[in-house]
């Protein structure tokens, strides 16, 4: 089943170049929310990477040696079960659907594993990532070692099979980019829904219902993070959770949020003005932010460097903070003073942008490898790579900072993907200039 058997392939290439050795992936476990109630289960994204398998209790097992073989551990069929729970494919049925050369029951681990680690060259498992099958994965060992006086040999090696996944799920193929701009459209949709809506007098958890049902009514499965609705101070807040505050008139409103549909996740920030209007200070400090987004953008293609973009909107925001006052010159000096003090993380103190894809904060290193122990460069961009471009302003009272700024907190933040010319904005739906967004709540 394509691309998944693909990346299996890619990824057992990898582990011969190393010499071989077994690979073991396991899903996510279900997490009881309170007595019987569970937490809506998602699947393990390393896992369903490779797999494409949603179910619960289940296992990859890779092994490249002189016949390579793409194994799954599974679920049995249960119909009693499945009454109450729903389908389950079982090991038969999972092993065609799914492109595995083999699949056996889950309880089945304990057998096979030892007999697949017997004499492989290394083995490939994050360890750490799941305290119960760390604990089988040291059985299935001593096991093996059991067997020292007959021949048989442990690995000898271990890899963290997350480190070569990581390289593999930065760089995203045409069906991942296909799926992430359908995501990126639902939640621009959503965007659009909530400022339509917005009026002072609704509260924070109603614009947050109506971006949920965006979500759902457009096919996402989940919203890709707990959604942030703040208005008024709250903006000003990075991680705001409440969302029961009122919207006032003359007040903005921030919100952050982005839907996952088929295992994807979209990331996106709009801040509007709950009346439709923006106010002469709100509208100043907007542009502000959403012209070190334009900087960070054209700093958003291949051969830059992943923080080229950070240091453009930091550039452009720090001397926004000098022209309006935020900043006072006679305290803080010239541009070049406030980078290097880092003066403008009074207002601005988070990175510029993250990876994105199967997870909202995704995979991937951000620094270049580099030899001899010297300091590690920031990654170069590629195409396939796909990440936030998040910049902002959040004015919380203080001496010295002008009172018609107070309380404005501002971030508008878009998903790039970078392409072979530039980058293409997968949320440029969601609109964002002063005169978009008051048109369209006029509207």
């Amino acid at each position: 089943m394509k691309p998944y058997s693909d990346r299996r392939a890619a990824l057992i290439a990898q582990m011969q170049a190393k010499g071989g050795g077994v690979a073991i992936i396991p899903t996510a476990p279900e997490v009881m929310r309170n007595r019987d109630a569970d937490y809506p289960y998602r699947h393990d994204s390393y896992f369903y990477y490779l797999s494409g398998f949603t179910e619960p209790e289940a296992v990859i097992v890779l092994v490249a040696g002189a016949k390579n073989q793409t194994i799954l551990f599974c679920r049995e069929k249960n119909m009693e079960r499945e009454i109450w729970d729903g389908f389950r494919y079982g090991p038969d049925v999972a092993r065609t659907t799914f492109g595995f050369d083999a699949a056996y029951p889950i309880e089945a681990l304990d057998t096979e594993l030892p007999k697949l680690m017997a004499n492989a060259p290394a083995l490939f498992y994050a360890l750490g990532s799941d305290n119960k099958l760390d604990t089988q994965v040291q059985g299935w060992l001593q096991s093996v070692r059991g067997q020292a006086r007959a021949g048989v040999t442990p690995p000898n090696a271990a890899y963290d099979i997350h480190v070569l996944l990581d390289e593999m799920r930065l760089i995203k193929d045409a069906n991942e980019i296909d799926i992430m701009q359908r995501s990126a459209d639902i939640a621009a949709a959503a965007h659009r829904r909530a400022m339509r809506i917005a009026r002072p007098g609704l509260r924070e958890y109603h614009l947050e219902a109506e971006i949920l049902h965006e979500f759902r009514n457009n096919g996402s499965q989940f919203p890709a993070y707990g959604s942030i609705v703040a208005t008024g101070a709250n903006a000003c807040v990075l991680h705001y959770r409440a969302s029961d505050a009122e919207l006032k008139d003359g007040d903005l409103v921030l919100i952050d949020a982005g839907c996952e549909l088929d295992s994807y996740a979209s990331d996106i920030t709009r801040t509007f003005p709950a009346n439709g209007k923006f106010s002469g200070p709100q509208k100043e400090l907007y542009e502000i932010v959403l012209a070190s987004q334009d900087a960070a953008f054209a700093e958003t293609r291949p051969g830059k460097r992943f923080m080229d973009g950070h240091d453009a909107a930091v550039k452009v925001l720090a001397q926004g903070m000098l022209d309006t006052g935020l900043l006072d010159r006679n305290k803080v000096g010239s541009l070049d003073d406030v980078i290097a003090s880092r003066a403008y993380s009074q207002f601005y103190m988070h990175r510029t942008g993250h990876w994105l894809g199967m997870d909202v904060h995704d995979v991937g290193e951000y620094r270049d490898a580099a030899p001899n122990g010297a300091d590690k460069p920031w990654r170069t961009l590629q195409p396939g790579m796909v990440l936030t471009v998040e910049p902002g302003i959040y004015v919380r009272p203080a001496e010295g900072v002008p009172e018609k700024y107070w309380n404005i907190g501002i971030r508008i933040e878009d998903d790039a993907l970078v392409t072979a010319s530039g980058s293409h904005i997968l949320s440029a739906a969601a609109p964002k200039s002063v005169a978009d967004i008051e048109a369209l709540m006029k509207d």
